[in-house]
């Protein structure tokens, strides 16, 4: 695997334990839909939430949040609106964007936006 495939997976992981660590309930990762995906589907209480994480090593070049632009946003929504109706789910539903920032070995930095679009 590549290395970028690694750092994104410890940075999947360290999101989903830090959503946990807040209370979050971890319903699915890595959910396909045709060529887009969800990262990590969670409810927060009666809510789900469609969480997209981006990883970076460091914040030289751009912050990850700036990688979620207007193609990301309209993949995910499509994503997440099959995801609704092949779950049949009846619940509020939001968008959250978990960037983590650091390597494996370090201690990570992580910025959480909830409702992000």
């Amino acid at each position: 695997m590549a290395e970028h495939n690694d750092i994104g997976r410890w940075g999947e992981d360290i999101a989903a334990d830090y959503l946990q660590r807040k209370g979050y309930q971890i319903i699915e990762r890595d959910w396909k839909s045709g060529h887009r995906d969800l990262d990590i589907i969670a409810l927060d209480g009666d809510t789900v939430v469609f969480v997209e994480v981006k990883t970076r090593s460091n914040r030289l070049f751009t912050d990850p949040v700036e990688a979620v632009g207007y193609q990301k946003i309209r993949n995910l929504q499509q994503a997440a609106n099959h995801y609704v109706k092949y779950r049949r789910i009846n619940h509020d539903i939001r968008f959250d964007i978990v960037c983590v920032i650091g390597t494996p070995g370090t201690e990570p930095e992580i910025d959480h936006i909830e409702d992000a679009f």
